[in-house]
């Protein structure tokens, strides 16, 4: 039996003419559940499709109503909407099954799922603060009987200041409303007026102050009006607990598919660098007393031609594999392991840099990872261990350096772990951050702080030795000449000077 209640503030009534459905939250719903991930295309957005729902919860005390300001608090840049179908549920729910499901649904509204991503990291997943804000959570304005409504045959849209940037229908759910029911009434009781936002479809992003966020939900002629909500500066936040906090990878997920990410390295030093050899940058470190930096036993992927020409300059994105163990790869190994949340990982201009503990008897990354690399921006990817489909990944034009080529795929060898901590690849000590520069000799890792000195005087020194190039092709003896010698500083120092243009 449905039961109605008064409406709610930031709800009105349907359109005259149209059954009148009041609103059955009463002042508070007992709670507000919120699903990750359900529309596939955000599901492809952030690189993973989950084999079940997950959630998180949102205090009601974040309810707001259409009209209602977005508060961003001061030290924030990066709030974002997020434009879901909202469920409100018209009776208990207590082990019900999928098929029960949508019985146990009352009505359907728009809401916004806002959050501050400056504020994700404090939290350890449960988006208390980032998503739990007061006023976070609108929705509205008019409540859909679900009696009336096909599930699969719902329509959700976000406009921000009157631009269509969200467009999905209910259709093409992962989890559809009925199993979502059923999944969380196994082990939390659903009470009649709470709330569960069921998943944006991509498209969502930040807004700034100024922007109007709106959200509808129809359902052929039937529709729950625009939500609209302005986003407003919310003041400054008292001095005591986690402060905002925004970095590229904060950026990078609240911005969505719009994000466009600042490049890894400097553009200026990247490009000195590409210009200097793996042999001068390798000397000059030798000479500040860094005996260990280059990754050895690896070579380029790809035809001799290409190997003669093939350089890599990036920083560094880490990537671990443990020995093989049966059991854990089960655990591991399969679905959105870690070997493929690096590669949805990678950032424009980074370098995936794999420790496979210098084992080459399997493959370690193939021609699709490869091909998703490159799509991701990736500079290129370095394996102390095999690379499968040798041929393929040589001639995508991604630089790929690697310790041998092997047909058999990871799972003959190896677990893939973790990402994004220090590695050691190839002998060498790689840390997530530091530049990678690779040729047809090799790679050699540089550390950040010394990059741009090193690039300095590595290009002296190639400077030199195009000098005594010349000098040693014309005749002259290296004695006094390799290295430079006090007795040829003069005629290179004017040589440098006709040179320079």
């Amino acid at each position: 039996m449905r039961f109605a209640r008064k409406l709610s503030p930031g709800f009105v009534p349907v359109p005259s003419g149209e059954p009148h459905v009041p609103h059955p939250l009463g002042d508070r719903p007992s709670k507000i559940i919120a699903v990750h991930l359900n529309f596939p295309s955000r599901a492809k957005e952030r690189g993973r499709i989950p084999g079940h729902p997950s959630y998180f919860l949102k205090p009601p005390s974040s309810l707001a109503g259409t009209g209602d300001p977005l508060p961003r608090p001061d030290g924030c840049e990066l709030m974002t909407f997020e434009g879901e179908i909202a469920l409100v549920i018209g009776r208990r729910a207590h082990r019900v099954s999928p098929a029960e499901g949508w019985d146990h649904v009352g009505w359907v509204t728009a809401a916004n799922d806002a959050g501050v991503h400056d504020l994700k990291y404090a939290d350890r997943g449960s988006n208390l603060r980032s998503k739990g804000a007061d006023g976070f959570t609108p929705i509205g304005p008019r409540l859909l009987d679900a009696r009336d409504l096909d599930p699969a045959a719902l329509r959700i849209r976000t406009w921000v200041n009157g631009e269509v940037v969200q467009d999905d229908t209910s259709d093409t759910l992962l989890f559809p409303f009925a199993e979502l029911v059923a999944d969380l009434s196994r082990l939390i009781t659903l009470e009649a007026g709470d709330i569960i936002l069921t998943g944006t479809p991509t498209g969502a992003s930040v807004a700034r102050p100024g922007d109007t966020v709106e959200v509808e939900v129809t359902s052929g002629s039937a529709s729950t009006g625009r939500l609209s909500n302005t986003v407003v500066e919310a003041g400054p936040l008292a001095d005591w607990g986690a402060m905002p906090h925004a970095d590229e990878a904060a950026r990078a997920d609240a911005w969505g598919a719009t994000y466009v990410a600042e490049p890894t390295l400097n553009p200026v030093l990247a490009e000195a660098l590409r210009g200097l050899s793996t042999a001068t940058l390798s000397s000059q470190m030798r000479k500040r007393g860094l005996q260990h930096m280059s990754i050895d036993g690896v070579h380029p992927a790809g035809s001799d031609s290409v190997k003669d020409t093939v350089k890599m300059v990036g920083t560094a994105h880490t990537l671990r594999y443990l020995p093989l163990r049966e059991d854990l790869f089960k655990r591991y190994g399969n679905g959105m392991n870690a070997q493929k949340r690096a590669i949805e990982e990678l950032r424009p201009g980074q370098v995936l840099v794999m420790d496979a503990r210098r084992d080459n008897s399997a493959g370690t990354l193939g021609d699709i990872l490869a091909l998703r690399a490159m799509k991701r921006g990736s500079a290129g990817v370095v394996t102390d261990g095999g690379l499968r489909d040798s041929a393929v990944v040589g001639g995508l034009g991604l630089p790929v350096f690697h310790a041998g080529e092997h047909p058999a795929v990871l799972g003959r060898r190896h677990v893939p772990w973790d990402t994004g901590l220090p590695i050691a690849c190839g002998g060498a000590l790689v840390q997530p951050g530091d530049i990678l520069v690779g040729d047809a000799d090799g790679v050699v890792v540089i550390p950040p702080d010394i990059a741009v000195d090193l690039a300095t005087d590595a290009a002296e020194q190639e400077t030199q030795e195009r000098f005594i190039t010349e000098r040693v092709a014309a005749g002259e003896s290296v004695d006094g000449l390799y290295p430079l010698g006090p007795r040829w500083r003069d005629a290179y120092e004017a040589w440098r000077r006709d040179n320079d243009h």
